[in-house]
Order: structure tokens, then C-alpha cells, then sequence
């Protein structure tokens, strides 16, 4: 009976492939948004893309989560693997909402520093899709892990730099058309907390770095 019961319960190795499916929805999700940034006829298909992203990662979060309940043994703490599961499940909810905030104002034209700020949360993607199968061996890893959190920390401190220049410059450019000014400092205020989220991740696997090394 207790081995008919084993079989029954997830094994510790799956967690990893719940965690690469939804960081590869993630990375995923940043580039339909990014792509969505070209504006024109790019902003419809790609809103819908980031949609379906944005579903797949739901979907991979609740699979881990679920897993969690049901597996005795986990790789790493289950409040660590809750954290970490959140955080990222809200970077790509982030994204999201940027999404339709652009569709909502039917904005159809971006700004050098809004394409520049999609690169970064890009980047922020891909950063945390090379770190999740490092938490496999989080003391082999411990230094790489680390470098990853700390570049993603870097980029979200651009982003910011990105952000307010680029509303200096929305500012100056808008005061004929004040409404230009509101909807892009909507654009702006998402994509800034997208690369939050983004060092919400960081920090996380920061904390499981210095828990478990």
C-alpha cells in the first residue's frame, strides 16, 4: 500500500520541468511584449500572444504549487519554492496588464525608451530562465546564481533611468497633446514595474541562495 502510494506522489525531479515550462512561458511572454512594442499591426497578434504566454504560466503555477502539496520531499524549501513560483507568476501578470493598458488606450506608436525598456524585461526573462535549472545544485551554483541576481538588479536600476528620461522627453513632446503624456506615462509606469517584478525574482533566489549555501 505505502508503495502504490509513492508511486502515486510526485518526485522531487519534476519540479524542475514545472519550473523550466513556466520560465520558458515567461521568456515567451517578454518577447511577445517586446515584439508588441514595434506598435502598428505588431500590437494586436502580440497582445493575444502575451494572453496565451501569460495562460501557459498560470497554468505551470498552479502545477507547482499542486505538486508542492503533494510531494513529501522537495528540492528546496516549499515556502522558497511558493516565493519563487509567485514572484515570477507576477512579472508575467505584469506584463499582462501592460498589455492591455496599451490596448485599452490605443496606443499604436512607442518610444525609443519604451522599446529599450521591452529589451530589458526581455533580458530579466532569459536571466531567470538560465537560473532556474541551476536550483538543482544551488551550492554548485551558488556564485552563478548570485551574478544572475545581481545583473537582473542592475537592469531594473536602467530601467529606471529609462523611465524618467523617457517621461522628460514625453513631457516636452506632449504639451500641444497632454493626453500623449497620460497614456505614455501609463506604458511607462507598467513596463517600470514589469523590471520590478523581474528584481522581486532576484531577491528571491537570493534568499534561497544564502538559506541553502
Amino acid at each position: 500500500m505505502l508503495r502504490w502510494f509513492q508511486m502515486l506522489m510526485p518526485k522531487e525531479a519534476r519540479f524542475f520541468g514545472l519550473f523550466a515550462r513556466h520560465a520558458e512561458a515567461i521568456v515567451a511572454g517578454a518577447q511577445a511584449l517586446r515584439a508588441m512594442l514595434e506598435g502598428g499591426e505588431a500590437v494586436e497578434p502580440q497582445f493575444n500572444n502575451v494572453m496565451d504566454r501569460e495562460h501557459e504560466a498560470d497554468a505551470a503555477t498552479r502545477d507547482i504549487l499542486i505538486a508542492v502539496r503533494r510531494t513529501f520531499i522537495t528540492p528546496f524549501d516549499r515556502g522558497d519554492i511558493k516565493d519563487l513560483t509567485t514572484s515570477m507568476d507576477n512579472a508575467i501578470d505584469m506584463m499582462q496588464k501592460t498589455a492591455k493598458a496599451v490596448v485599452l488606450f490605443d496606443i499604436r506608436t512607442f518610444t525609443p525608451e519604451m522599446k529599450a525598456m521591452g529589451d530589458l524585461i526581455v533580458q530579466c526573462a532569459v536571466l531567470v530562465q538560465e537560473a532556474i535549472p541551476l536550483l538543482a545544485a544551488i551550492s554548485t551554483h551558488a556564485a552563478r546564481l548570485n551574478a544572475i541576481a545581481e545583473q537582473i538588479s542592475h537592469l531594473e536600476g536602467k530601467a529606471d533611468e529609462m523611465h524618467e528620461r523617457g517621461l522628460k522627453d514625453l513631457y516636452a513632446r506632449s504639451k500641444l497633446e497632454p493626453m500623449n503624456y497620460i497614456t505614455g506615462n501609463e506604458v511607462y509606469d507598467h513596463l517600470e514595474k514589469v523590471v520590478d517584478r523581474f528584481d522581486d525574482v532576484a531577491n528571491e533566489l537570493q534568499g534561497i541562495v544564502l538559506d541553502h549555501v
